[in-house]
C-alpha cells in the first residue's frame, strides 16, 4: 500500500484508498453526483425541442437556422464521447468530470444570454461538447468502484437516466417556456451545474492522471474523428429536410465524413498514440453489445421522436398533454429497473436480451395499429410494454459490453459503447423522418386513388360537409372551398396516421431481426482485476 500511496501522490492525487475499497457511502455519493451530471447532459439534448419556435422568434432566426440549436449540440457531443477516455487518462476522471460540468454550466449561462442565432449555435456546440464527457465517464466509474449485486444496478440506473432524460426533455422545456421564458431552458442548469462541479472536484477521486499524454496528442487523428462524426451527424440531421444527397451541402459533408472515417481508421491502427483506441472491438461480445446498443438507440430515440410528433400533428396535443401521455414509458421503466437488475445476477444475459428485444418489437407492432383517434389509454399498453422492454435490453447490453474489461480499459470501452447508442439515435431519427415523409406521400396517393374509385361516396360526404358549412357561410363558393379544405385535412391526417403505422412496423422488424445475433454471443468470464488496476 505504501508504494501505491507514493505513486498516487506523484500523480498529483491526495487520496490513498483504492476505488474498490472505498466505503459504500462514498461510492454511492460519487456515483450519484456523476449520474446527475449525466442526466443534465442528456436532458439538454431535447429540452429545446418543444420551444424552437420561441427561440426562433427571440433571436430573429430563420427556420433553417434554428434547427442548428439542436444539431450543433448533437454534433459536438458525438465528438466528445469517444474522446473522453483519452482525456480521462491525461487529466484524471475527477478533473475531466469537474471541468466538463463547470464548462457545461458556463455554456448554459451563455446560451441563455445569447444575443443572436450565431452566438446561440456556438454556445450550444460548447454545451454539447463539454456535456458529452459526462455521459461515458459515469459508466466506467460505476464498473470500477462497484462489484457483485451493486454492480448489477449500474446499467439499470444509468439506463433509466438515459431514457427518462430525453423523454421528459421536450415536456419540461415546454412547461418552462410557458411559465417563464425560453432563456430559462438554459438558466435552470446553472445551480445544479455548480453543485455537480463542486462535488465532483471534492469526491470523484478514482484514478490518477498522466499529463504527459496532452503533449503527445495525435492531432490528425483527433481532427479526422471530429470531421467524421460531426459530418455524419450533419448528414443525418439535415438529410430528411433537404432531400439528402440531392442537396450539395449534404453531399459535400457526406464525402468529407467518409474520407475522414478512412483517415480515422488509419490513425487508430497505426498511430503511436491514438486519441481513440479500437482495442475493445477485439472482443466479439463487445462488438455484439455495440450492435445491440445501436439497434436500441434506433428504436428508443425513434419511438421518443415519433410519438410526440403523432400526438402534436394528428391529435393536436399541446406540450403538457404530450408529456403526460408519453410519461407512461418512464413509469414502466422505473418499475422494471429492479427486476432487470435482479435477473442480471441470475440468468444468462442472452435470455434477458432476447425477451427484451421481443417485447420491444411487440410494443412497436402494437403501435403500428394506431388510428387517428388514439390517445392516452390506447397508447398506454404499447408504451408500458416498451418501458419494460427497454431495461431488459439495456441492462444485458451494458453488462455484455463492460463487465469483462479491467478498470484501465473501461473508459475506452464505455466511450465507444455510448457512441453506438447516440449514433443509433441519430440514425433512427433521420430514417424515421424520411420514412414518415415518404410513406405519407404514398398513403395520400393511395387514399386519393380509393376516393377516385368511390367517387360517389366521396361526393356525398363533400356535399354534406358543404351544406353544413353553408349554415355559417352563406357564400356557396366560399362554403365549397372551406368544405374541400376540411376534407383535404381529414385525408391528410389519415394518410399521416397510416405512415406512422408503417414506420412503427418497420422498426418492429428491425428488433425482430436483431434476435438473429443473440445465439452468436459468447459471454466471457468476468475479469477480476485487482483494485490497483484502477490507476491508469
Amino acid at each position: 500500500m505504501n508504494s501505491l500511496t507514493t505513486r498516487l501522490r506523484m500523480l498529483g492525487q491526495d487520496w490513498s484508498q483504492a476505488p474498490a475499497e472505498m466505503p459504500d457511502t462514498r461510492k454511492f455519493l460519487i456515483f450519484g453526483v456523476m449520474a446527475f451530471g449525466q442526466f443534465l447532459a442528456l436532458l439538454d439534448i431535447q429540452i429545446v425541442a418543444a420551444s424552437l419556435n420561441e427561440v426562433q422568434a427571440g433571436l430573429a432566426a430563420g427556420p433553417d437556422e434554428v434547427s442548428w440549436v439542436q444539431t450543433a449540440y448533437l454534433m459536438a457531443e458525438l465528438v466528445m464521447i469517444p474522446l473522453s477516455a483519452y482525456l480521462a487518462r491525461a487529466i484524471s476522471t475527477r478533473w475531466l468530470f469537474a471541468l466538463s460540468a463547470g464548462l457545461f454550466t458556463l455554456s448554459s449561462l451563455l446560451c441563455g444570454l445569447a444575443w443572436n442565432i450565431g452566438a446561440m449555435i456556438a454556445f450550444r456546440a460548447l454545451q454539447g461538447f463539454t456535456g458529452g464527457a459526462m455521459v461515458p465517464l459515469v459508466f466506467a466509474v460505476g464498473y470500477t468502484i462497484f462489484s457483485g449485486k451493486q454492480r448489477a444496478m449500474i446499467p439499470a440506473i444509468l439506463g433509466t437516466v438515459a431514457v427518462i432524460a430525453p423523454t421528459i426533455g421536450p415536456t419540461l422545456g415546454g412547461l418552462i417556456t410557458s411559465a417563464f421564458d425560453w432563456r430559462w431552458l438554459f438558466f435552470i442548469n446553472i445551480l445544479p451545474g455548480i453543485v455537480v462541479t463542486t462535488l465532483a472536484a471534492i469526491v470523484v477521486r478514482v484514478d490518477g492522471a498522466k499529463p504527459a499524454l496532452l503533449a503527445r496528442v495525435d492531432w490528425l487523428h483527433l481532427a479526422a474523428m471530429a470531421l467524421f462524426l460531426a459530418g455524419l451527424e450533419y448528414v443525418l440531421e439535415e438529410g430528411p429536410r433537404k432531400d439528402w444527397f440531392g442537396e450539395p451541402s449534404i453531399a459535400i459533408a457526406g464525402w468529407l465524413s467518409l474520407v475522414a472515417f478512412v483517415l480515422f481508421l488509419e490513425r487508430a491502427f497505426f498511430s503511436a498514440n491514438p486519441v481513440v483506441t479500437l482495442r475493445p472491438f477485439r472482443k466479439p461480445v463487445f462488438v455484439f453489445a455495440c450492435v445491440f446498443n445501436l439497434v436500441i438507440g434506433v428504436g428508443m430515440y425513434g419511438a421518443i421522436y415519433l410519438l410526440p410528433v403523432y400526438l402534436a400533428r394528428v391529435r393536436g396535443y399541446d406540450s403538457l398533454q404530450i408529456g403526460t401521455t408519453v410519461f407512461v414509458v418512464g413509469v414502466a421503466q422505473l418499475f422494471s429497473t429492479a427486476i432487470a437488475a435482479s435477473l442480471s445476477q441470475r440468468i444468462d444475459m442472452r435470455w434477458m436480451i432476447s425477451v427484451g428485444l421481443v417485447l420491444f418489437a411487440s410494443s412497436l407492432w402494437l403501435s403500428s395499429e394506431m388510428t387517428s383517434q388514439w390517445g392516452f389509454w390506447e397508447l398506454a399498453l404499447p408504451q408500458a410494454v416498451r418501458g419494460l422492454a427497454l431495461m431488459l435490453c439495456i441492462v444485458p447490453s451494458v453488462t455484455m459490453a463492460l463487465a469483462s474489461f479491467p478498470p484501465e480499459q473501461l473508459n475506452a470501452a464505455s466511450g465507444l459503447f455510448n457512441l453506438m447508442r447516440n449514433l443509433g439515435g441519430a440514425v433512427g431519427i433521420a430514417v424515421v423522418n424520411t420514412w414518415l415523409q415518404d410513406n405519407t406521400r404514398i398513403a395520400a396517393a393511395r387514399l386519393g386513388e380509393a376516393l377516385g374509385h368511390g367517387g360517389a361516396k366521396a361526393g356525398e360526404v363533400l356535399a354534406a360537409l358543404t351544406a353544413k358549412i353553408s349554415t355559417v357561410t352563406p357564400d356557396p363558393t366560399e362554403a365549397s372551398l372551406a368544405a374541400r379544405a376540411a376534407f383535404a385535412r381529414v385525408v391528410g391526417r389519415e394518410a399521416l396516421t397510416l405512415a406512422f403505422d408503417d414506420v412503427f412496423r418497420v422498426l418492429a422488424w428491425i428488433f425482430f431481426a436483431a434476435l438473429i445475433l443473440v445465439p452468436f454471443c459468447r459471454m466471457p468470464a468476468r475479469t477480476g482485476a485487482p483494485p490497483e488496476a484502477a490507476v491508469h
